[in-house]
């Protein structure tokens, strides 16, 4: 058993055979509590504190998580995947996350972070070693505009991308479609300039907008504010896609690939 793997943390789901979650098949652990209110978000469930215990999240053992993880191995062998570390955002459970990362990396299994990147730099720090990729998500370019639809502002996120790519980190950009308040040729094209400065980034990710987890929102007891949104259609994602493929960037519509 690795180091640490007897920590304990919160999680509220584990979703196998995942393609949007980085590359090849993946299982995706979802990782309880996240430091944004984002409106529009998939998983309301994980916003939860993860010092609370109890439905929808539980409290599990690191090396059993990587039990789990590691009964999907033939897939990952055979198209490149591996396991996501997703939320919420993991990286408030840092010390759960690295003892989960090191069991991963211990069984030889390629290891991906999904983070808003609203945390203290030192977190990246912990676990640099033991990610293989950064799925850094970047929804809003403009401040202003970030703190009035997610409720803080976006320097320290903005901070952090930089240090990360600045250390050569293997990171892909994603950015959640949001009809009319991400998916904007000015939203898109400022995310894409301020990403073109960084040498380390060469993939983003679009992610179309869907209605999944919308169910969520009652089950919870909780406001909706998503209802009358619409998927993108295709001439709007090719459009997007085109717009920030100008930039240098290979561009995927969703996360896999």
């Amino acid at each position: 058993m690795s180091p640490g793997a007897d920590i304990t943390g919160q999680i509220f789901a584990i979703k196998r055979y995942a393609i949007h979650d980085g590359p090849g098949i993946r299982t995706t652990v979802f990782l309880t509590g996240c430091p944004l209110n984002c409106w529009w978000c998939h998983n309301p469930e994980g916003r939860r504190s993860p010092a609370s215990d109890g439905i929808p999240s539980s409290r599990v053992i690191a090396h059993d998580v990587i039990a789990e993880v590691r009964k999907d191995a033939v897939f990952y062998d055979q198209s490149g995947g591996g396991v996501t570390f997703s939320g919420g955002e993991p990286l408030i459970q840092i010390d759960f996350l690295e003892a989960m990362l090191r069991a991963a990396r211990g069984h030889h299994i390629h290891t991906a972070v999904d983070t808003c990147g609203y945390t203290e730099y030192h977190a990246f720090e912990q676990i640099l070693h033991l990610v293989d990729l950064f799925l850094f998500d970047l929804k809003i370019f403009d401040t202003a505009a970030h703190e009035q639809h997610i409720g803080v502002p976006n320097h320290l996120i903005l901070d952090n991308l930089r240090a990360l790519a600045q250390n050569g980190t293997n990171i892909r950009i994603r950015i959640p479609l949001i009809p009319s308040v991400t998916d904007s040729d000015s939203n898109l094209t400022q995310i894409a300039r301020f990403a073109s400065a960084l040498d380390s980034i060469k993939v983003i990710d679009l992610l179309p907008y869907n209605q999944l987890g919308t169910h969520k929102y009652h089950k919870l007891g909780l406001r909706n504010e998503r209802t009358g949104l619409q998927t993108q259609t295709p001439e709007e994602l090719h459009h997007m896609q085109e717009l920030v493929e100008s930039h240098g960037f290979k561009v995927n519509i969703g996360g896999g690939a």
